[in-house]
């Protein structure tokens, strides 16, 4: 087994998941949720969060100013092949792969810069074109690219090694920097710091339009959007986008065949209202628990509907309520890591993603992506808490529509994550109107396997599937195989915390 096999990438990780894990002990015992308290600010919270991946951006947010940065000045795309050295041998030699990094100009902006990389198929530059987006809000797609399904990762000794499961195996692969701020995207005007997921997609239709000018022979390919947490507000809202665009027919047109959404945060009233459903199933509460947390839930709905009716505070108000659910749970549970139940987090760690921050700021990489001397924000606290007014909004209400024009829609999450679990995401997908509804309930759930091994249950009807990761115990799990009718080679996450064992490299 090839050595880069070692690493197993983490499918769904992030952060809508991590919002609320470190907040527990703000709370008080009684069912009263304290918005006073320092210790729920939010960016208090997600600067908690990110120390606890081990994570230490110099800043909040990525800033700069006007005229730092050679872009500033250039064309709206300005974009430089890479000469990253990854060891080992992926097949042909490095050389014949194309692998870009970028910054374009975001026209609806101040000055706000999005930082991109592109990374050309192994295979075929006729396979589809593939958009990851990461969740937070504000954590970047480095995290992605490095520890799950980019072409290579990082050693401990900040070396690169081919990862042999990297999705660029069978798609050309972009992963962006969003929204402003994050990663190495950035702005000199605060104004340019998005709230919404009316901003963030317009924002990452503007990136496609100029890119796909720039790369005019990729934009006759299947187009793909995937992601995971946060992204699953991000990825219907931004389909959503790319849609309307084809319909009214702006600019060039991007041939969206479908998108995939990893342990996500879509519909907050449904899924809110499963973790104490999931949480006593899997004995992390008692009955007892059970009865006495499920007493928040009434109020978590009706702040829901106050924040879609009214926005602004309620919005806030309904984040601070809801996340009392989970965080009671948490407070019971203890020191359980909540991406993968069966395990406990070492110290305030259950991740550790230094050698990414560490690998970035190197002077040789930095020269390599020509970003200069433009910090590199591997989670913005101040994104994360922009976004709050559009945390609890429900963004499956975009996705009937899509369904019913053919695009493909894939929900997939792990039986052992908790704070994005299955349950929530299962009860949302059923829940949904669409044409298909009652189809889609009644159809079958049949065992999903991978090398004659099951790992997990999957159910499809038409365009819509939803399949619930249980099992992989070291085999190569192969995400989105069925799914996708182009994946001939067989994408593969090495294991997700889903239900591997070891997670980390």
């Amino acid at each position: 087994m090839a050595s880069s096999t070692l690493f197993h990438i983490l499918s769904s990780l992030f952060i809508f998941c991590l919002a609320s894990s470190f907040s527990y002990a703000a709370y008080p015992n009684n069912n009263q949720v304290s918005l006073t308290s320092t210790a729920y600010l939010p960016k208090l919270q997600a600067e908690k969060l990110i120390r606890g991946l081990n994570l230490f951006p110099k800043s909040s947010v990525n800033t700069a100013a006007a005229g730092d940065h050679a872009s500033v000045s250039a064309p709206k795309l300005v974009e430089k092949q890479l000469s990253l050295n990854p060891l080992g041998d992926p097949g042909p030699s490095v050389q014949e792969f194309g692998h870009h990094a970028g910054y374009y100009t975001l026209p609806h902006s101040q000055s706000a810069r999005m930082f991109y990389f592109f990374f050309e198929s192994r295979n075929n530059k006729s396979d589809p074109v593939v958009i990851w987006l990461t969740g937070g809000p504000g954590c970047s797609s480095e995290l992605a690219l490095f520890y799950e399904n980019g072409p290579f990762h990082i050693a401990n000794n900040l070396s690169l090694v081919w990862n042999d499961y990297g999705w660029d195996k069978a798609s050309n692969l972009l992963f962006v920097d969003q929204p402003t701020g994050t990663g190495f995207s950035y702005t000199s005007d605060k104004d340019d710091i998005r709230h919404d997921e009316e901003g963030v997609s317009n924002d990452l239709y503007d990136f496609l339009q100029a890119f796909f000018a720039e790369h005019p022979q990729y934009a006759k390919n299947d187009f793909y959007i995937t992601g995971e947490s946060y992204a699953g507000h991000y990825i219907p809202a931004f389909a959503s986008r790319v849609h309307k665009g084809n319909k009214e027919k702006q600019g060039i047109h991007i041939n969206l065949k479908g998108f995939a959404i990893g342990n996500g945060l879509t519909d907050p009233a449904i899924q809110y209202k499963e973790y104490t459903e999931y949480a006593l199933n899997m004995r992390l509460i008692k009955q007892s628990d059970y009865e006495s947390i499920n007493k928040l839930i009434p109020t978590c709905e009706h702040a829901i509907k106050t924040c879609e009716s009214d926005g602004g505070d309620a919005c806030s108000s309904s984040y601070a309520v809801c996340n009392s659910i989970f965080n009671k749970i948490l407070g019971i549970a203890g020191d359980v890591n909540y991406y993968d139940i069966r395990k406990k987090c070492e110290g305030d760690l259950c991740y550790d993603f230094s050698n990414m921050e560490r690998f970035l700021n190197e002077k040789s990489v930095r020269e390599a992506l020509g970003v200069g001397d433009i910090d590199f924000v591997s989670c913005s606290s101040t994104v994360y808490e922009a976004m709050l007014m559009d945390w609890m909004r429900n963004f499956e209400v975009g996705i009937p529509t899509l369904l019913e024009d053919g695009i493909r829609v894939l929900i997939y999450a792990g039986e052992y994550d908790l704070i994005c679990n299955w349950l929530g995401n299962s009860k949302w997908v059923h829940a949904m109107e669409w044409s298909g509804q009652k189809d889609f309930g009644a159809a079958a759930t049949v065992p999903f396997k991978v090398d004659g091994a099951e790992t997990g249950q999957i159910k499809s009807h038409g365009p819509l599937t939803f399949l619930k990761v249980s099992f992989c115990l070291f085999l190569e799990f192969m995400m989105l195989v069925i799914w996708f009718p182009w994946i001939s080679l067989k994408l593969r996450y090495k294991c997700s915390r889903a239900g591997c064992k070891g997670n980390l490299p």
